[in-house]
């Protein structure tokens, strides 16, 4: 879907940077350093991941590499690998210096323990204030604590996105000091599924509790995001626009 519609959301857009949560890429879990070489080709500036992170090991040297655009969730343990963000710079003429990145886990019915992210949110704004710009992936199971993570850092960073639950959500809003939040941004890939699974397997499983190896699901593929602009001489965002791509999307 990437490298059938990402022309498109360029072509659409002309975003100055496109960042992509990748978590789920080998097969529903995990990623390869070859599936990141692969979508950054395709023109994504930079990757976030999830709870996921480590289900395949081969990512961790590329997580450690200084000079890859991707990161492990930050409130982690500190002795778990990897960096916990990555800045992208902003062209010139959209203002000039440097966009942060990083991703926070949820910790309500998560299963990958994790430490406070508010907490950790304080902290690497803190360490970097210089950023122009701040985008927090907020990769958590509960709408509430997506939202509340929001509300503390409304005013402070350009834009918390959701992602985790798979589903694109309809409350895009810009906060009161100017924060742009959306609860979930959807996923990329097959919505004649569960969440991106064989629907009948998940069924099995649900209807049996007996252990059901689940397959990617398929039909109905689409692309989904969010389109977020804001001013680097405050961080603050102006505008937010969930798009969505694919044969069977209504227009």
């Amino acid at each position: 879907m990437l490298a059938a519609r990402l022309p498109e959301v360029l072509r659409d857009h002309a975003p100055d940077l496109v960042i992509a949560n990748a978590e789920n890429l080998r097969n529903g879990s995990g990623l390869t350093p070859d599936l990141y070489r692969t979508i950054r080709d395709l023109g994504v500036d930079g990757v976030t991941l999830g709870d996921h992170v480590y289900r395949d090991r081969r990512i961790i040297p590329v997580l450690e590499d200084p000079t890859e655009p991707i990161c492990r969730p930050a409130n982690l343990s500190d002795d778990a690998p990897g960096k916990r963000s990555f800045r992208l710079p902003l062209p010139t003429e959209a203002g000039g210096g440097e966009l942060l990145v990083f991703n926070l886990l949820g910790r309500i019915f998560m299963g990958l323990p994790a430490n406070d992210p508010f907490q950790a949110a304080d902290e690497l704004l803190a360490a970097n204030p210089g950023a122009k710009g701040v985008l927090i992936d907020a990769h958590m199971e509960a709408t509430a604590e997506k939202a509340a993570l929001a509300f503390h850092l409304d005013g402070r960073v350009s834009a918390v996105l959701g992602t985790h639950t798979h589903v694109p959500t309809a409350d895009h809003r810009i906060l009161n000091r100017g924060t742009a939040f959306q609860s979930d941004v959807g996923m990329c890939g097959p919505f004649a599924s569960i969440i991106g699974r064989d629907p009948e397997q998940v069924v099995r499983h649900m209807r049996t509790s007996v252990h059901t190896p689940y397959e990617m699901g398929s039909g109905d593929e689409r692309l989904c995001g969010t389109l977020v602009t804001f001013r680097a001489s405050s961080r603050l965002a102006s505008t937010i626009t969930p798009f969505q791509y694919g044969d069977r999307v209504e227009s």
